[in-house]
């Protein structure tokens, strides 16, 4: 296989940008052409974004140079597939698929047909937020994308895509020869690069092609940068590779030849990705994989909260309780944590035991190997008898990460701190399993908010209505240094009518969101959704969720 990469000039500037997309058409069309620098290849690779060469300053921007080049570089590449009877590979925003467009690499067969594409995983700020580029497929458990042409498996990573080594394993697992890698990243150093690419083409025993663009001569920017881009053989050999500057990149192997090692002492020779696959253990690693649910920060609203997990069938705060709910797809748990005699952390809402369990007193006054002597399921009906008290870390032993846990971390009263050795506990346990970002605290205490926001400032807290019938949730929020409220219905009755619409629009006014505790009722659940409640908490989660439809 005779390989080319088109290295083209690229931009900061938008004037450039036209310049800089005619040099790189000029550099597609002469590869084959007879008397050329560049023979014809059996496979040719553009850069990311190969039809706008600059740095975009907003969609608008991407959208009107996207509209103008395309046509260009899709009859450009139809002829370069046709001239070498080549694959042609080429990237762009795509559209045919989601309104909002995906970054997505093209594979043009020798026919000059898109036999396939291939959309971005993983999008920086850049995309979501400045180019508005659909991220949905980030959060979908889809396997790696494989395209086959001529008996050849082709694999695809983008840019940003190459830093994300948790999902070389998986690409590994569906055995492809070679890697397309479209790429800008416009601040990694060339040796980065470099290094990314062999530990890529190492880890999944396949020739990785990264194709970029050169930002040689722009004000400012390093020669060391941008640039770098290169083939490697499984062995993580750089076969070629270019600097900085622009031009091609060419090479030629054989796809099906790969590399194969001692697998450990004695062993037969295999691939990398085989002996690591012997001694995995996901345990030790960041929460990854298709049961991984979106962070909150991304967590599409409106939402139900299954409040202390699905209760009406299960014993509350209870592992079937939640494991019912997230089974069903709840997109929030609830839990309520109370700190025993011997400083555990334990679920259980009442201060006292004696309604939920065969135990009675107060839970803090427990040590937690007294609490198991209890039965916390008898009591719901003899199924459960026997269950006992939940800790924290069990429950993020099973759940973290498969749902967002809105934890409701309880005070014996509503204005003191409570010990910092404790909460600290209580913060280390989250981090341990990974869940910082699918967890919140709430709690309706003002010294408690601002206390654990000083301690996990990366954990979002809710203002709760604790023993506040007629309290500003919206401006506790806002003195806390909250996210959410979580609005209180059984204070409704004590407040004007308009006091739920009112806190509601204040709150999203400074970009707060709003729970709402509780709902049992579908169609209640409706009503409040409809006025912009965010998150409904419900004892029932399989019916009252109906309303979400």
């Amino acid at each position: 296989m005779k390989i080319c990469l088109i290295q083209p000039p690229y931009s900061l500037s938008a004037e450039k940008g036209a310049d800089c997309f005619r040099k790189e058409m000029d550099m597609l069309r002469s590869v084959g052409v007879p008397g050329s620098e560049v023979p014809a290849a059996d496979v040719i690779v553009l850069p990311e974004y190969s039809g706008v060469l600059f740095a975009e300053r907003d969609r608008d921007e991407m959208l009107r140079a996207h509209e103008e080049t395309f046509p260009v570089l899709l009859e450009a590449a139809r002829e370069a597939a046709l001239r070498c009877g080549a694959m042609v590979f080429f990237n762009a925003p795509d559209f045919s698929d989601s309104p909002a467009g995906r970054n997505t690499t093209f594979m043009m067969d020798r026919t000059g047909k898109i036999a396939g594409k291939y959309a971005k995983r993983h999008l920086p700020p850049l995309e979501r937020e400045k180019l508005g580029l659909d991220p949905s497929l980030t959060d979908r458990a889809d396997p790696p994308v494989i395209l086959e042409a001529d008996g050849v498996r082709y694999a695809f990573l983008t840019c940003y895509d190459f830093y994300f080594y948790e999902a070389f394993p998986m690409i590994a697992r569906a055995r492809p020869d070679v890697i397309i890698g479209p790429s800008l990243q416009r601040s990694d150093r060339h040796a980065a690069s470099e290094l990314m690419c062999r530990h890529l083409a190492y880890s999944t025993n396949a020739y990785v092609l990264r194709c970029s663009v050169s930002m040689a001569g722009e004000d400012g920017v390093s020669p060391d940068v941008c640039g770098a881009s290169m083939a490697v053989s499984p062995s993580g050999d750089v076969l070629a590779s270019l600097g900085g500057e622009v031009g091609f990149v060419t090479a030629e192997f054989d796809p099906h030849e790969k590399y194969f090692k001692p697998a450990g002492f004695g062993r037969a020779p295999a691939a990398h990705w085989e002996y690591t696959e012997y001694g995995r253990n996901p345990r030790q690693y960041r929460s990854a994989g298709p049961s991984v649910v979106p962070t909150d920060e991304r967590m599409p609203y409106p939402r139900m909260c299954a409040h202390r997990g699905f209760n009406t069938v299960a014993p509350e705060n209870s592992m079937p309780a939640f494991g019912a709910a997230v089974a069903m797809g709840a997109e929030e748990i609830e839990f309520d944590l109370w700190e025993t005699a011997d400083h555990e952390i334990v679920s259980i809402h009442d201060a006292n035991l004696d309604r939920v369990s065969t135990g009675t007193g107060h839970v803090w006054d427990h040590t937690l190997e007294e609490l198991r002597t209890y039965d916390f399921g008898v009591k719901t009906g003899p199924a459960y008898e026997g269950m006992t008290i939940l800790t924290l870390g069990e429950i993020l032993e099973k759940l973290a990460c498969h749902t967002v846990m809105n934890v409701h971390v309880k005070s014996r009263d509503d204005v003191n701190p409570l010990p910092e050795d404790y909460l600290k506990k209580m913060i280390t346990l989250i981090r341990r399993y990974d869940a910082e970002k699918h967890c919140y605290f709430m709690s309706g205490n003002p010294a408690l908010l601002k206390q654990l926001r000083r301690l996990a400032p990366e954990i979002p807290c809710c203002a709760g209505a604790d023993g506040d019938v007629h309290g500003d949730l919206v401006q506790k929020a806002l003195d806390c240094d909250c996210a959410k409220i979580q609005l209180f219905s059984p204070y409704f009755p004590h407040n004007p009518p308009e006091y739920v619409q009112e806190q509601i629009d204040r709150a999203h006014a400074n970009g707060i969101r709003v729970n709402l505790f509780y709902s049992d009722d579908r169609d209640e659940a409706a009503r409040y959704l409809a006025m912009g409640v965010d998150t409904i908490l419900t004892n029932d989660y399989n019916r009252v969720s109906k309303a979400l439809e």
